[in-house]
């Protein structure tokens, strides 16, 4: 279920990231945003989070620092996004059920933000990549570049007519 929801949410994913343009990449809509790069890079790579927890028992920060990928245009984005789903069909196609049971955690050394089982932790990670995809429609809008639909068409695929919303 987990592989047919990746591969789901892949290709609008896919389709978003497809419009982020080279020209814009610094570009952010508030000085607590992040930049475009960095948004956009960041839903490329969340489908890494599968064969991150499916090969380990946790994540901590304190010993892991986080340095996101640098991306500098559309192809490498592209690219990055490929690799990380790639990534994840082979550690799907691999696992087992059993293999999503036991406990992962998620921690920044003694601080402990939450324990789970891995496969409730890889379908949060999907929650993510919906989630950013969505702040990535949003700044995509706000650069009057338009969207393609997530669970139908968007606004720029078709007319929208209120009163058929209505019925």
């Amino acid at each position: 279920m987990l592989s047919t929801e990746m591969e789901n949410e892949a290709v609008t994913t896919r389709k978003m990231l497809e419009r982020v343009p080279n020209d814009k990449y610094d570009w952010q809509p508030h000085p607590k945003s992040m930049t475009l790069q960095r948004l956009a890079a960041h839903v490329a790579e969340l489908n890494g989070w599968v064969g991150m927890v499916l090969d380990t028992d946790e994540l901590d920060f304190g010993n892991n620092t986080y340095v996101p990928k640098t991306i500098n245009n559309n192809q490498e984005l592209l690219e990055y996004f490929e690799n990380n789903l790639a990534d994840a069909r082979a550690h799907f196609a691999k696992a087992k059920e059993n293999d999503l049971l036991p406990n992962w955690t998620l921690r920044n050394g003694d601080a402990i933000y939450d324990v789970s089982p891995k496969g409730e932790v890889i379908r949060m990670a999907f929650c993510q990549t919906v989630h950013h995809r969505a702040q990535l429609g949003v700044y995509l809008r706000l650069l009057d570049i338009p969207i393609p639909g997530s669970y139908g068409p968007s606004a720029d695929e078709q007319e929208f007519q209120p009163e058929a919303a209505e019925v």
